[in-house]
């Protein structure tokens, strides 16, 4: 087991392949309390090091500090409103209208394997991977029951964790915060890495030292969003991509969340991950209970290129789901920006006919073939085929798609409803709003309310329908506007704190149905680009599309940010059509291939209207990807040189489990005057392997390789890539 309970000491020791986490039960009281995170240990009697024997001292030995105890004790699960005044993980209004609640240690189960988490997305975990603690624990005075899941990776540095809440208290209670994880522990000059943005520019990192004034990420927005992203980690200050010591959390949900960390009086760190407290409450009856949402936990000394690999170890194997999950993907063509709202059936079968020739594998229909949809002002929610743009329907248009070779993909965008359409006109109390205020607006639409059990059905039965109808292969789930307005016509007023997150429920449930019933298709999900990029809707779709920028020089800033924590395999990528519509710049089409290479590779643009030039390259691209998409796809990421730090190139890498075979895409996003040749030292081959540089037939030894370095010519022009593929011999 990769669990051990010392009775004596009252100590849990947790071992993943490299790491410990240390948990010890304390004092009479039955504190919970967090003692150490970070390289595998030997020993676990390391109790010492929860400071007890120095002042303030437990309560047993001084009581008359507890106040003082609590708020310096490194703890497990932070209470609220009993002398700890740092961040605290849980909050709960009684029916008296108080809400100081804490957490005393009452017992524990040792499992193999991982329980899935009810109604939510989590990381699976066989009895063979893992091994799960749950800390049961009370609040004696309310007699509120919380339970901590802890789940070991055995070969993976990984620790996911979660909270149940149950109410045994023989009343009613209202849980107005959860937070799903805790970490406490000293200060090691850490600096905090973030990922943060706006549409169009999605994840880009940042680094701030950590201090004494509170450091979060968080959304209120409805979704995992644009902006920040469920995702922080802390490093020491001499860490970089090789080497040195990180802790990370990320959060495995939609919806609103925060990511706080921050430092006390005494210099130690409090880092806590979970739903959003803004305008959460949530009622729970006598006996009834609330499953947080899971926090992947994970610490390395090798640096950003070990955190990375790592946790893309973790969502390849253990997150994303469906036939897709080890499997090569199949190239698209989307006619999104190749036509906008401006196709039929003769437009999309000319692209159709032209992709086939060129060794594109799906057409992919984008936004305007249902209602009366011609522009974005109108018509969602009302899922049935406009016959005027696709006369014979879906059956004619698919039926002549795969009749040339290509699969078939669709779009749609379910959790919306237009003031202009059918179903608004029949059903307006459907849309989120709160009674007696003007809805806000935003892209012309309103955000349906999941919350109903007859919106969900309906939405799922309009989808399903589409779906059984012809042979569909792909969908395309998009999410354009935040919430805003929280209020439902269903949700008593005394739960009307709970539609944040029971709508991210409800979008989970459909996704979950969807795939149950419809298991060999493709789902790409999408929010205005990468407005919902995160863990929990990866569990759902295999790739996300990662931002509606497609610019090959931003997608370097916005793809660095994103594989940092998500395996290629996930990254929606597409070569589009230059001036690019977002930025209006214009690169190589070779580059765009390249860089589109790190992700899932399709395309998205005209190919009927694009110079014949480029057209005569899309072979050889979808060559490249169908020879090199295996190794992309599994292989271990190394991230070399950052565009975002240099300001001149951006390089990074894959290299197979075996170090047989590496990848590198080297991209010189601005050429430079009277200067020679690089030499880069690659990452992640074999010293002891040789190597053939595909390019040249040369053959250079693989220490040679990671300590000389391979020599890169300078490239003439800006925006120049360059792919370097290397073979052992």
């Amino acid at each position: 087991m990769s669990i051990a309970y010392f009775q004596e000491e009252r100590i849990f020791k947790l071992n993943t392949k490299a790491t410990s986490y240390i948990i010890g039960v304390i004092d009479e009281d039955n504190f919970l309390g967090h003692l150490y995170y970070g390289k595998k240990l030997r020993s676990h009697q390391v109790s010492y090091l929860g400071r007890i024997n120095e002042h303030p001292f437990i309560p047993s030995k001084n009581n008359r500090d507890r106040v003082s105890f609590m708020d310096a004790f490194p703890t497990e699960f932070s209470s609220h409103g009993l002398g700890d005044f740092r961040e605290s993980c849980i909050s709960i209004r009684t029916e008296k209208g108080c809400s100081a609640i804490g957490f005393s240690y009452r017992s524990h189960e040792i499992i193999n394997g991982k329980p899935e988490l009810a109604g939510l997305p989590s990381a699976r975990g066989t009895k063979e991977s893992c091994d799960t603690l749950i800390i049961t624990g009370i609040d004696e005075p309310t007699g509120i029951e919380m339970k901590l899941i802890y789940s070991v990776y055995k070969e993976l540095d990984v620790i996911t964790r979660s909270v149940k809440v149950i109410n045994n208290s023989p009343s009613v209670c209202y849980l107005t915060k959860i937070f799903s994880a805790c970490l406490d522990m000293d200060n090691q000059d850490f600096e905090a890495v973030t990922l943060h943005g706006s549409w169009a520019r999605e994840r880009h990192i940042e680094v701030a030292k950590l201090a004494h004034p509170k450091l979060s990420v968080e959304s209120v927005r409805g979704e995992s969003s644009h902006h920040d992203h469920p995702f922080m980690a802390l490093k020491t200050r001499d860490a970089n991509y090789d080497s040195g010591e990180i802790y990370a959390m990320h959060f495995v949900y939609s919806g609103n969340f925060k990511i706080q960390a921050s430092l006390d009086q005494f210099g130690m760190v409090r880092m806590v991950c979970g739903i959003h407290p803004q305008d959460f409450c949530y009622r729970l009856e006598k006996g009834e209970s609330f499953q947080a949402p899971e926090v992947v936990l994970t610490y390395t000394d090798q640096g950003f290129n070990g955190m990375s690999q790592t946790l893309h170890d973790l969502y390849r194997d253990h997150l994303i789901n469906g036939i897709y999950k080890d499997k090569k993907r199949p190239i698209l063509i989307n006619n999104w920006e190749a036509t906008y709202f401006d196709f039929d059936t003769e437009k999309l079968l000319a692209i159709a006919k032209d992709a086939a020739l060129l060794g594109i594998e799906m057409l992919v229909m984008d936004d305007g073939w249902f209602g009366k949809r011609g522009s974005d002002n109108c018509a969602l929610g009302d899922w049935t085929v406009n016959e005027e743009k696709l006369p014979g329907g879906l059956t004619y248009l698919v039926n002549e798609v795969n009749k040339l070779g290509l699969k078939f993909g669709i779009w749609f965008e379910p959790e919306m409803i237009s003031p202009d359409s059918d179903l608004y006109r029949a059903h307006p109390d459907w849309a989120i709003a709160i009674q007696g205020r003007t809805a806000a607006l935003c892209r012309e639409q309103y955000v349906l309310d999941l919350s109903r059990p007859d919106v969900i059905d309906y939405i799922y039965e309009s989808i399903a329908k589409i779906l059984r109808s012809a042979n569909i292969e792909y969908v395309k789930w998009d999410m354009n506007r935040p919430l805003a307005d929280l209020g439902s016509a269903y949700l008593k007023p005394e739960c009307m704190g709970e539609l944040s997150h029971r709508f991210v429920l409800g979008m989970y449930e459909l996704q979950e149905r969807m795939m149950k019933e419809f298991p060999h298709i493709l789902l790409e999900n999408c929010s205005g680009g990468g407005g919902r990029f995160d863990p929990g809707m990866l569990y759902y779709s295999p790739q996300i599309w990662c931002s509606d920028d497609t610019d090959a020089i931003e997608r370097l800033l916005i793809q660095e940010g994103t594989a940092l924590i998500y395996p290629l395999s996930c990254i929606g990528a597409h070569v589009s059509t230059c001036p690019n519509h977002t930025v209006g710049r214009t690169t190589p089409f070779a580059t765009r291939g390249l860089v589109a290479l790190f992700g899932t590779f399709g395309y998205e643009l005209d190919i009927t209207q694009i110079p014949d030039e480029e057209r005569m390259m899309i072979p050889e691209q979808t060559a490249m990807y169908h020879k090199y998409n295996d190794l992309i796809r599994t292989g271990d990421y190394y991230r070399i040189a950052s565009y975002r730090e240099n300001r001149f190139y951006d390089l990074a890498g894959v290299v197979s489990k075996d170090k047989s075979e590496a990848l590198y895409i080297f991209i010189q996003v601005m050429g430079r005057p009277n200067h020679r040749s690089r030499i880069i030292k690659l990452k992640g081959l074999n010293p002891l392997f040789d190597y053939r540089i595909e390019e040249s037939g040369e053959i250079i030894a693989g220490d040679s390789l990671l300590n000389g370095g391979f020599v890169i010519p300078q490239l003439n022009g800006d925006f120049q890539g360059k792919l370097i593929y290397l073979q052992k011999i």
